[in-house]
């Protein structure tokens, strides 16, 4: 099974970052917050990628094309210009980097590589962390046997809520940022049928407008739920915020 990443926008709510850089490259504990997202594939067996770049995608390109040569032991013969790698390769990966446009939509960036996915696949954006269980997701996919999941989670209250005293001036209870108003949002992580991309009519197309829409009006939408940790990186405070967790060394989301 493949799994497609988005890669290939603005990122203009992090600009601190994404001036120079795509967002997907934005590091989190030395590396790319598209390393963490394909080791969190890559421990469930999803080992083939599809990279929908766009803006700087070609910054995306030159990491992996390094990405041995920075991580493994190597000897260099400067008498025959030979390199010689040491050591195993850590990962399994085959990742497969398109060029979907520079003003793409997250619709079109997904049509634009129709002619490399031919089965069921995995779909996410390049920018959100989760402890997800892959192999769960795609079982509970097959199981509903629908054309589309997607999954969906509660995000935490930004600030802390209260509760007063009806009638005093006095608070009865504090919660430092509880789950949301209850309201199950796009967590990001979808199992798709390659028939859905024919709901995508160009590059113009929002993923989460029309094609999403209409998959649910037509009852081809299932709801995955997902309770464990999740954290998308919006912005600067997203960025530190899993920097902080990282540097915990017990982040959720490193599950390999």
């Amino acid at each position: 099974m493949k799994a497609v990443i988005l890669a290939g926008g603005l990122g203009t709510r992090l600009s601190e970052e994404t001036f120079v850089q795509p967002k997907p490259m934005v590091e989190i504990g030395g590396l790319p917050v598209l390393w963490h997202i394909l080791k969190i594939f890559s421990r469930y067996g999803i080992n083939d990628f599809v990279i929908c770049a766009g803006y700087k995608g070609h910054m995306i390109t030159e990491w992996l094309s390094n990405y041995r040569l920075r991580t493994a032991d190597v000897a260099f013969d400067f008498r025959n210009g030979e390199l010689e790698y040491l050591s195993a390769v850590t990962e399994d990966w085959r990742v497969t980097v398109v060029h979907t446009g520079e003003e793409s939509m997250t619709g079109g960036r997904l049509k634009r590589v129709r002619d490399y996915i031919d089965d069921t696949f995995l779909f996410t954006y390049g920018d959100g962390l989760a402890d997800i269980e892959i192999d769960d997701l795609v079982a509970f996919h097959r199981r509903e046997a629908r054309q589309a999941t997607m999954t969906v989670v509660q995000p935490p209250g930004r600030f802390g809520a209260v509760t007063l005293r009806e009638g005093q001036t006095s608070i009865d209870r504090f919660k430092e940022k509880p789950t949301g108003d209850g309201a199950w949002v796009n967590g990001g992580f979808f199992v798709l049928e390659p028939e859905v991309i024919d709901r995508i009519e160009g590059d113009s197309t929002v993923w989460e407008d029309e094609p999403l829409q209409s998959l649910a009006h037509d009852g081809e939408l299932g709801a995955y739920r997902h309770t464990g940790f999740w954290q998308p990186m919006d912005t600067l405070r997203d960025k530190m915020l899993l920097e902080s967790i990282w540097d915990t060394g017990e982040a959720p989301w490193k599950c390999w």
